[in-house]
C-alpha cells in the first residue's frame, strides 16, 4: 500500500466575503508555498499574502473549490471547507431559461467550462481579439492566438461564449468578420460585461461593494415566427451574399459610403441600398426601366426594420424572373390585383374595402397589404399603390414596404406568399434580471430536498 506523505501545509476554502459564487483559499503552515503553487496552477489568483481566490464567469466555483480540495487531499495537504461553502457545493441549481435545453449538467458545465478557457486566454493576453460587434441580443468577436497563429470567430457572451469558426490567418478572420457584422464591427474587445467585471473585482479584491452585481440574464433562444414577425437580420450582409451568387449584378459605391447601388447587367434593373437609415425609414429602393435611359417603369421601396426572409424573396425574385407581366399603359385592374393576392386569399386573410382601399389583414391582425385603387389610375406618377407592413397597425407598423402601379403581379404574389407560408426566427425580449444569485439552502439540515435551483446569470 502506497501512503501519501503528510506537507505541513493547510487550506481553509470558505465562500468570498464580497461575490456571492466565488471562493476563497486562506493557506497556513511552514509549506503553505506548495498548496500555493498547487492553486494558481489550477486557475487561483493570490490577492494577499497566502490568500487564493477563485472567481469565475460561470458561477461554477463552488464545484471547482470542491475539486480543488480532492486534489490537494490527495497530495497530502489538510483541507478545510467551511460551512457555507458546503452548502453552496451541495446546493443543486440549473441555468434559468438555458438556451441549449438538451444538454445535461455535466454538459452544461462542460460547455460552460470551454467558455472559460477563453476568458482565461483573453485575460492573460494568450488570445488577441482584433475586433467585435453586435449580433442581435449578443456579442461575436474576432481574435488570434499568439501561440500557433489561430485565428477564431467568437459568438456569445460570458458562460454561452464559444468557438464558432476558426480561420488560417488574421486576415481571413477579419475579411469574414467585417463581411458578416460590417455595420457593428467595432476595434479592439467588446467592453466587459457586469459578471466579467464582477469575477475581475473578486481577483484583485476582498472589500464587499455596496451593491450586488446584477448578473445578466440568460439569452434566450430564438423562436420561429412568421416571416413577416422576423427579425431585421443584417441588410448588408444580405446584398452582399445576393451580389457574390449572382454575376450578373454588379455593386456601385456612389460619393457618398452611405448608400451602395447594385446594377443588372442589361442596366435596366437597380437596388439602392441605405446603408445606416433609421428602422422606420426607407432603405432599400428597387426600381426596373424600360430601357437603360428611359423613366422608370415600377419603383419599391422596404425600411430599414423589414425583416430578412422579406427581403430574401424579393432579391430571389429579381435574380430568377426576368419579364415583367404588368403591361405599361394598361390600368391596373381586378385580374391584376387577383393575381398579386390570390395566396392571402387561399391563406383566409380578412378581406375589407374601405372606400378607395382594399385590404388583407393576417387573422392576427399583425401583418397585411393594402391596395390603394385611386393611385393606381394614376401609374405614371409612381404612386405608393402597393403598402405590405407588419406589426400593431398600419399606422403604427414595425416596417413597411410599398410598390407603385406597374410593380409585377408575380412579384407581389411571391411576397404574398412569404407572409402567408414563410417563417424566420426572432430573438425574444430577454426577461428582467434577478437582484442576486442564491446564497443560501433550500431547506433546513434536517429536512433537506433535492429540488434543483433555477440559478440566473
Amino acid at each position: 500500500m502506497v501512503t501519501t506523505p503528510s506537507i505541513d501545509a493547510h487550506v481553509r476554502l470558505d465562500s468570498h466575503p464580497a461575490h456571492s459564487s466565488a471562493v476563497t483559499a486562506a493557506l497556513t503552515g511552514t509549506q503553505a508555498h506548495v498548496a500555493h503553487m498547487a492553486l494558481e496552477a489550477d486557475g487561483w489568483i493570490a490577492v494577499a499574502e497566502n490568500i487564493l481566490v477563485l472567481a469565475r464567469i460561470d458561477h461554477e466555483e463552488p464545484y471547482w473549490a470542491e475539486k480543488a480540495a480532492q486534489a490537494l487531499n490527495a497530495e497530502g495537504i489538510t483541507t478545510e471547507i467551511a460551512p457555507s461553502l458546503r452548502e453552496a457545493i451541495d446546493e443543486e441549481w440549473t441555468w434559468a431559461n438555458y438556451p441549449m435545453p438538451w444538454c445535461t449538467r455535466s454538459e452544461i458545465r462542460e460547455v460552460s467550462d470551454q467558455a472559460q478557457k477563453i476568458y482565461d486566454d483573453i485575460q492573460y493576453g494568450h488570445l488577441l481579439i482584433h475586433a467585435h460587434a453586435q449580433d442581435g441580443h449578443t456579442t461575436v468577436a474576432v481574435g488570434t492566438y499568439l501561440s500557433g497563429g489561430k485565428s477564431v470567430y467568437l459568438h456569445g457572451e460570458n458562460h454561452l461564449r464559444q468557438v464558432a469558426d476558426s480561420f488560417d490567418s488574421p486576415a481571413q478572420a477579419l475579411v469574414a468578420f467585417e463581411k458578416a457584422h460590417g455595420d457593428t464591427m467595432r476595434p479592439g474587445p467588446a467592453p466587459m460585461t457586469d459578471t466579467e467585471r464582477a469575477a475581475a473585482k473578486a481577483r484583485t479584491s476582498l472589500d464587499t461593494p455596496a451593491p450586488a452585481v446584477e448578473p445578466e440574464a440568460p439569452l434566450p433562444a430564438l423562436e420561429t415566427v412568421p416571416a413577416y414577425a422576423a427579425d431585421a437580420g443584417n441588410h448588408d450582409a444580405l446584398l452582399d451574399t445576393f451580389l457574390d451568387a449572382h454575376g450578373d449584378w454588379q455593386k456601385w459605391r456612389t460619393w457618398s459610403d452611405e448608400t451602395t447601388h447594385a446594377i443588372h447587367e442589361d442596366q435596366t434593373l437597380r437596388i439602392e441600398r441605405v446603408h445606416d437609415a433609421p428602422t422606420h425609414e426607407t432603405a432599400w429602393t428597387i426600381a426596373a426601366y424600360e430601357t437603360p435611359v428611359s423613366d422608370r417603369m415600377w419603383v419599391l421601396t422596404a425600411t430599414g426594420s423589414t425583416p430578412a426572409p422579406v427581403l430574401q424573396d424579393l432579391l430571389h425574385h429579381l435574380a430568377y424572373n426576368d419579364g415583367w407581366d404588368t403591361a405599361l399603359g394598361s390600368p391596373v385592374d381586378e385580374k391584376t390585383v387577383t393575381a398579386a393576392t390570390q395566396p392571402l386569399s387561399d391563406a383566409g386573410w380578412k378581406h375589407t374595402v374601405d372606400g378607395r382601399w382594399i385590404r388583407w389583414t393576417s387573422p392576427a391582425g399583425d401583418a397585411g397589404v393594402q391596395f390603394d385603387a385611386f393611385a393606381a389610375q394614376h401609374p405614371i406618377q409612381n404612386l405608393d399603390t402597393w403598402t405590405v407592413w407588419a406589426g400593431p397597425s398600419l399606422n403604427r407598423a414595425t416596417w413597411t414596404l410599398t410598390a407603385s402601379p406597374y410593380t409585377p403581379s408575380s412579384l407581389l404574389a411571391d411576397l404574398s406568399e412569404t407572409l402567408t407560408h414563410g417563417t424566420g426566427t426572432r430573438q425574444p425580449a430577454v426577461r428582467a434580471r434577478m437582484a442576486s444569485l442564491p446564497t443560501t439552502p433550500l431547506a433546513t439540515a434536517t429536512a433537506k430536498t433535492n429540488t434543483a435551483v433555477s440559478r440566473p446569470r
